[in-house]
């Protein structure tokens, strides 16, 4: 009973015999849009018989309406006469099934991608925009960074410039973690109430291996003590997917006052709120302690061999605090150096002396001497230089020493600590 419904659904009657041809075995002249030929238009009977019916159906209606729902009867009632009940016109309307079920499909098919999504790389599960997390005992702060393409230089890797960034915004991402993030750039609540911010007096950095566009890596940091008015930073970068060690580095910081621009001592109220995250681990067992030498002051130009003169901080160099930011002295630093040793070398280790803060208004010079070391293997040689960043009127700003070792040298290959 049902089939015979449903069939009658799709097949109401038996189709309309094909109209006759013309004498010359041709096709009528009137066919409808399926191709199907439709009844003589000219047929007077019909379309009287038709007229007839509408006429019958519609009611009388008085006033001037009468005349309109007549002319809508006829309206409705010519569809009837002009097309029969044929196999064709009575078929549902298959292009909009097909639409509805390609909709479904398509549907269908992106949850299922978003349910059986799986990362092709490890590196790929990194929340690179995240703010890290503190582990050790509550006394490190860990973040991954993804190396992006703006960051690499003309050997494919990762600036040294890079990788000091890194480090001072894994330092101030930590200090806002643990919850001490005041007003100022890294100061403290207690910090920012006296009006003192931390200057960075002295860093050293031992690059082992330069990563390269697409890889992250991960940055390890932390604090200790550092004499009665200091603090000391560390940072360990390693690879995130081999392990291997990428950069160690590590700092000394002062206070500074924000209005008179002179070193402070450290408040009780700030040490109690730092002590509790020092730790005594160390980054680089055996740090740099060498002097630099010191320049004539009277005659800086010629005792370089090589000067970059003219270097003035853009607005976009300065901080938070109203001074170059620490890592642009590095640019500075590089500026000078011969294109010689860019090219062939790459930096292996830098240790950087700061003297005195750069204003916006400063006009610096760079001084780079160069010294050449034998290296253990013949034909290799590696480089050590002595750099200079003053201001043009005379004062110190940035010493710094260098090490260069030959492009495609084999760095000593460690793995990060296990902490």
């Amino acid at each position: 009973m049902a089939g015979s419904i449903a069939a009658a659904a799709f097949f109401p009657g038996p189709p309309a015999p094909p109209p006759p041809k013309s004498a010359l075995g041709e096709r009528p002249d009137s066919l409808d849009v399926r191709g199907m030929a439709a009844k003589q238009a000219s047929s007077s009977s019909a379309v009287r018989a038709g007229r007839t019916r509408a006429h019958a159906a519609v009611p009388k209606v008085n006033g001037g309406g009468g005349k309109s729902a007549l002319a809508d009867a006829e309206h409705d009632a010519m569809p009837s006469a002009a097309q029969p009940r044929t196999f064709y016109n009575q078929l549902p309307d298959w292009s909009m099934l097909l639409a509805a079920i390609t909709t479904i499909f398509l549907a269908a098919e992106k949850q299922w991608t978003l349910l059986d999504w799986k990362p092709k790389r490890p590196d790929m599960l990194v929340d690179t925009l995240g703010f890290g997390t503190i582990v050790h005992d509550g006394v490190m702060f860990r973040q991954n960074f993804s190396i992006r393409s703006y960051e690499i230089g003309a050997d494919r890797t990762a600036s040294i410039e890079t990788l000091m960034n890194h480090l001072q915004e894994t330092a101030l991402n930590h200090v806002k973690v643990v919850g001490l993030l005041g007003d100022g750039f890294g100061s403290t609540p207690e910090m920012s109430k006296r009006n003192l911010f931390w200057v960075v007096s002295q860093m050293q950095a031992i690059v082992e291996r330069y990563p390269c566009w697409g890889d992250t890596v991960e940055v390890n940091t932390w604090v200790g003590a550092h004499g009665k008015n200091g603090m000391r930073r560390d940072w360990h970068i390693r690879d995130s997917v081999t392990g291997h060690t990428v950069l160690k580095a590590t700092s000394k910081w002062v206070m500074m006052n924000k209005l008179t621009r002179k070193l402070a001592r450290i408040p009780d109220e700030v040490r109690a709120e730092i002590v509790p995250f020092f730790s005594e681990y160390a980054a680089i067992e055996d740090q740099d302690h060498r002097k630099f030498p010191k320049l004539p002051e009277h005659d800086r130009a010629t005792s370089a061999k090589y000067v970059r003169t003219g270097l003035t901080p853009r607005w976009a160099d300065l901080d938070i605090n109203q001074h170059v930011n620490n890592v642009k002295y590095i640019g500075w630093i590089l500026e000078s150096a011969p294109i010689s040793i860019l090219e062939n070398h790459e930096l292996a280790s830098i240790v950087l002396d700061y003297k005195r803060e750069c204003g916006r208004n400063s006009v610096l010079q760079s001084h780079t001497t160069v010294h050449t070391d034998c290296a253990d293997e013949p034909g290799e040689t590696t480089l050590h230089c002595e750099h200079l960043l003053s201001l043009e009127s005379g004062p110190t700003i940035v010493k710094a020493r260098t090490m260069w070792r030959p492009k495609g040298a084999k760095s000593q290959e460690t793995v990060a600590l296990s902490w």
